[in-house]
């Protein structure tokens, strides 16, 4: 081979690669619902701490595995499906006078900003809707696990994430006080919510 073929030769092989398409950097999961809840805790009577969950929580993930901060979150939970193990206190956490499922049936979580926030930690600003009012809250997140293959073929992950708010900012402003002073149920709800989260295909 001569030296002008050597050269067109590798000149060649040098404009396949680069026309051969980057490999995904993204890859989207879907929220498990069937292993997945957002948990909540308010004070009651100021003296204790009652908690409850939310059981339906459905949404998609969009990760970025060469810049998280490209990457996204939406959830949303069923506000019908909440879960304090007493009926009569779940019917009223239904009503008018808190979530009123009727009128506003679900709960929305949508990511503005993803940032690393340290080892296996994000910190994932987003809009949070309730009761039909959205303000900014900011998600700790321990988080995304390594992914692992199930039984079936899938790929699993899971995540956590926790933030504090104030009912009150939601629009559910009911309450009444004791003779002590303290609120019947508080205003600072802390949330929690777990998720694990499916992707079709194996783990390589």
């Amino acid at each position: 081979m001569t030296h002008n073929s050597l050269r067109l030769a590798i000149l060649a092989g040098l404009m396949a690669a680069l026309s051969l398409p980057a490999a995904a950097a993204t890859s989207d999961w879907k929220i498990d619902p069937a292993h997945s809840s957002a948990q909540f805790a308010v004070r009651h009577l100021g003296i204790s701490t009652v908690r409850g969950a939310f059981t339906k929580v459905t949404g998609t993930v969009r990760s970025d595995d060469q810049d998280v901060t490209k990457s996204s979150v939406e959830v949303t939970i069923d506000t019908d499906s909440v879960d304090t193990r007493v009926p009569d206190r779940d019917k009223d956490l239904r009503s008018e006078r808190f979530f009123d499922v009727a009128k506003y049936p679900t709960i929305t979580f949508k990511s503005k900003k993803v940032e690393q926030a340290g080892a296996g930690k994000l910190k994932v600003t987003g809009d949070l809707t309730i009761h039909g009012t959205t303000r900014e809250v900011i998600l700790d997140v321990d988080g995304p696990t390594p992914a692992i293959k199930d039984p079936w073929g899938n790929q699993r992950a899971a995540a956590n994430a926790t933030t504090k708010i104030n009912r009150q900012e939601f629009g559910m402003k009911f309450n009444d006080k004791m003779p002590t002073g303290d609120l019947l149920v508080g205003d600072d709800i802390t949330i929690t919510i777990d998720v694990e989260m499916i992707r079709p295909g194996a783990v390589k």
